[in-house]
């Protein structure tokens, strides 16, 4: 378990670092120019919050597996991350529509890995809180 730790701590802090391109890459200038400044905002500033809980999530687990994985605390912290990372995958499966990669190459691609990653992290959480 402590290298999947550090697996996933990377692979978290890569993730929150990718963040930095969606306004780019998802053209939010245009996309979210009908949206009211507060709804705009929101957006960035949410995207900013997430990119920073999960870059921190992923620091915590490649900088503290070992506490993580042996201490009470790290038990609980764990059994939360295993909850919050479920969810996501849940909504991977049941809350995106699949119109958004349906038929689309690249987009289908990037579905399948991701909903394989949020299962992985949910199992690792979730078997360290349960072993």
């Amino acid at each position: 378990m402590y290298l999947h730790l550090k697996i996933i701590g990377l692979l978290l802090m890569a993730l929150a670092l990718i963040h930095i391109i969606f306004p780019k890459y998802f053209n939010w200038k245009k996309e979210l120019k009908a949206l009211s400044l507060v709804n705009r905002q929101m957006m960035t500033i949410h995207t900013f919050f997430i990119a920073l809980t999960v870059f921190l999530m992923g620091l915590l687990c490649f900088t503290s597996a070992t506490e993580i994985i042996e201490t009470k605390l790290g038990n609980k912290i764990a059994l939360g991350f295993g909850f919050f990372w479920t969810i996501r995958a849940f909504m991977q499966f049941f809350v995106y529509s699949s119109k958004l990669w349906k038929g689309k190459e690249f987009e289908t691609v990037v579905h399948i890995l991701f909903s394989i990653f949020w299962i992985y992290l949910s199992t690792v959480f979730l078997m360290i809180y349960f072993k």
